[in-house]
């Protein structure tokens, strides 16, 4: 399971929100790149950086952060925040984001996303499945829509989507434990069935149909092997961090252990 930590960005300033509440701002660290760097220096490949400004924006504001991080250490970074047209999509890869996460957009304008999905392949799209008591939540989780998350999920799961970020908003920043129920119930209304021949004839193998990595409420570092064990391709982790509730040296064995 790839660990994924977070960088959330309000002003250039790296921040943490509660259950997407602008009002519970907390700022960590003035300098992102910084911090980026201290998670490379303890062996982790991957960041999650969400424009904040551009999510309540609608449209990307923070691309001189995402490029100083990217031209400067060497994390694979999925980039979300605010991404409404080709053109957001444009300055973000420009600006080194090796993935992007498209959530209201999603929702939204299906034809746009469809066509980003078309233009840039499964790889480098993730669908953001934010939901607050299983419906779908947009624009920075202001707003709530009447889309239950596993129909919405497996409608883009049959147009090609394979990553998925989903977040139960609810746990968000809470510190009190990730959505294991909606993870559980998630991968199991996605799985596949693939056919093989073999020695005993005939089998059905049932497998993961989706990457699903999950987010929101991880305040443990005990809670990744049970995400893991379930199958979540990988876990976004944020305050926790912060919070020093799970230690950069914890991940880095944790990784170091996996790889092994």
């Amino acid at each position: 399971m790839r660990i994924i930590p977070a960088i959330d960005i309000i002003e250039g300033k790296c921040v943490r929100l509660s259950k997407g509440d602008y009002d519970t701002k907390k700022v960590y660290n003035e300098n992102p790149l910084e911090v980026a760097k201290q998670f490379e220096a303890h062996g982790i490949q991957y960041l999650h950086l969400v424009d904040l400004d551009g999510a309540k924006s609608k449209h990307i504001v923070n691309h001189k952060i995402l490029e100083q991080i990217a031209s400067r250490t060497d994390l694979k970074i999925d980039f979300g925040g605010g991404l409404k047209s080709d053109e957001d999509l444009h300055i973000a890869f420009e600006s080194g984001a090796n993935q992007i996460t498209g959530g209201s957009i999603a929702v939204k304008d299906e034809f746009t996303f469809l066509g980003w999905l078309k233009t840039y392949g499964s790889q480098k799209i993730i669908l953001g499945a934010d939901a607050k008591d299983e419906k779908i939540a947009v624009s920075g989780w202001q707003e709530a829509s009447e889309l239950k998350l596993v129909p919405f999920v497996k409608h883009y799961q049959k147009e090609g989507i394979q990553y998925v970020i989903c977040t139960d908003i609810s746990k968000d920043g809470m510190l009190q434990g990730p959505a294991f129920d909606l993870y559980r119930k998630l991968l199991n209304e996605t799985k596949i069935t693939r056919t093989e021949i073999g020695g005993s004839g005939v089998i059905d193998i049932e497998e993961n149909g989706i990457k699903l990595i999950a987010s929101g409420g991880i305040s443990e570092f005990d809670e990744l092997p049970k995400l893991a064990e379930m199958g979540c391709e990988g876990v976004i982790i944020g305050k926790a961090i912060y919070e020093n509730r799970i230690s950069l040296k914890q991940l880095e064995n944790y990784i170091l252990g996996s790889e092994q």
